[in-house]
């Protein structure tokens, strides 16, 4: 039942106080309100659904009709507003029948509230003192949530479905990251499990989930990486909270982890996920899960926890395609406004092949250069500019690697590569490859002896020495040596 305005203030009065407020403060009418609406929704929540989600509601400005309630996340005020945004906003009308709207907000470092939380102890009546949330500034209501309920991670508005490229390599993860954001808890995927090397747009797609599931609205979405999992979970230990930690995982609808193979090796961490994920799935909540493995290749991890990722929609993003980093360049370079030309764009794109975060990084570097000076976008100006990353991108070819192709090139087995055997049809692929070691890496005679079965530095000298003969005089031989070294630089 709720509790009517004080009998000696008219309703009337109640709306010149808030009138007066929106102008010169919230008054006290306004803070005790409230304090009572707070105490009323600890009751009828519970003590640990309030201590998780409601306590760190502080009360802000009134403009008209419209109450202002402040949060220190962005993820705290999605929940509140997805689950109890209606019956705040009823309590709020019942006390003070002129405030019909209640507005949730994210606090700023700067903001500071209108009015103080704490009632006086009348208002309360049989409830406890602590059963509202206590007066605290903006700043330190942030603190305290970082130290406690701030469980998931901001999601980057940068990263949504529209700017993420889509090419043969990342359709099907793609494809997969929309049906989730769609339909969360699809039959056959959850988990959704994506998977793939450092920078190919696993995080770009958790992120768009959540960025869509959020823009759809009615849905709780919580994103972290595994090192933020174990964080938080290590400091709940630490502060004997760890029931209110579980409480407020598996109460969101969509739980993402990051990187979780940052989790192998912690055991204890992976039982609390494990436990956690089982709430979830049980309860018809939707879990999407990155690594850089597939979940049969994380060892490391618990056979239960392995086996559970892997019974949902696992999907692998694989290393890009010269097309796919083009249209990934040419995107990026449109947005800025900067002319980059096609040749520069394509070489970057033959330069930079392994990782999608560091192509857009030089491209970016290129843009900001001629920002700031004011100059074209040249194919000499990128080298200038791009010296040291494309120095590092430069190909490294290994011994192993030559071993490989030489011993298929000529049908050997790469076992001969370090073998006794001396039969021309062996030693001669084996005198190429010393001769290409050589020329393609920078170790010295004894290492490359080493490789082919611990042999004497001065037995790479002679193949060298007899490679080069053999090129001179046999020009059909040189074509083959030196399409073995195309190959191995491209």
């Amino acid at each position: 039942m709720p509790l009517p305005p004080s009998p000696e203030m008219p309703e009337n009065a109640a709306e010149e106080s808030v009138t007066q407020s929106a102008a010169g403060g919230v008054s006290g009418l306004l803070a005790d309100a409230w304090a009572r609406i707070a105490g009323r929704m600890r009751v009828e929540v519970g003590d640990v659904e309030y201590r998780t989600w409601l306590q760190q509601i502080v009360l802000g400005p009134v403009e008209d009709d419209e109450v202002t309630l402040m949060l220190p996340t962005r993820f705290l005020r999605d929940w509140v507003r997805s689950q109890y945004g209606d019956r705040l906003s009823a309590l709020w009308n019942q006390e003070i029948p002129a405030i019909r709207r209640v507005e949730l907000q994210v606090m700023r470092a700067g903001d500071a509230p209108s009015a103080p939380v704490s009632p006086p102890v009348d208002h309360v009546a049989a409830r406890p003192l602590e059963t509202v949330a206590a007066p605290v500034s903006a700043p330190a209501a942030v603190e305290r949530n970082d130290a406690r309920a701030d469980l998931a991670a901001p999601l980057d508005p940068r990263f949504t479905f529209d700017t993420f490229i889509v090419g043969k390599p990342n359709e099907f993860a793609y494809a997969c990251a929309r049906r989730v954001a769609e339909k969360p808890s699809s039959v056959g995927f959850n988990p959704l499990f994506l998977y793939g090397g450092v920078g190919l747009g696993k995080t770009h797609l958790m992120h768009s989930i959540g960025a869509e599931l959020l823009r759809n609205g009615g849905i709780s979405v919580a994103y972290m990486s595994a090192e933020k999992f174990m964080y938080r979970f290590i400091s709940a230990i630490r502060s004997q909270s760890t029931v209110e930690f579980k409480d407020h995982l598996r109460s969101v609808d969509v739980l993402m982890i990051d990187d979780l193979q940052f989790l192998i090796g912690k055991d204890n961490t992976q039982e609390e996920f494990f436990h956690t994920f089982n709430a979830l799935v049980d309860a018809g909540r939707q879990i999407v899960v990155s690594a850089d493995k597939s979940p049969s290749d994380l060892s490391g991890l618990e056979d239960r926890l392995r086996t559970r990722l892997g019974c949902g929609m696992v999907a692998d993003i694989h290393a890009t395609t010269f097309e796919l980093r083009i249209s990934i360049l040419e995107a990026k370079a449109t947005a800025s406004g900067v002319v980059v030309p096609g040749k520069v764009l394509e070489f970057l794109a033959h330069k930079i092949t392994t990782n999608v975060r560091e192509l857009e990084g030089a491209l970016n570097r290129l843009i900001a250069h001629a920002n700031l000076f004011g100059r074209p976008v040249t194919l000499e100006s990128t080298q200038d500019v791009l010296h040291d990353i494309l120095k590092a991108h430069d190909r490294r070819v290994t011994i192993e690697e030559i071993q490989r192709k030489v011993a298929e090139h000529w049908n050997i087995r790469l076992t001969d590569m370090s073998s006794a055997r001396r039969a021309r049809a062996v030693a001669r692929p084996r005198q190429v490859a010393m001769y290409l070691a050589k020329q393609l890496t920078s170790r010295s005679l004894p290492e490359i002896g080493r490789k082919f079965g611990n042999r004497d530095h001065t037995t790479v000298m002679h193949a060298v020495s007899r490679v080069q003969e053999l090129m001179e005089r046999d020009a059909a031989f040189a074509e083959d040596v030196e399409l073995l070294r195309r190959m191995l630089e491209s």
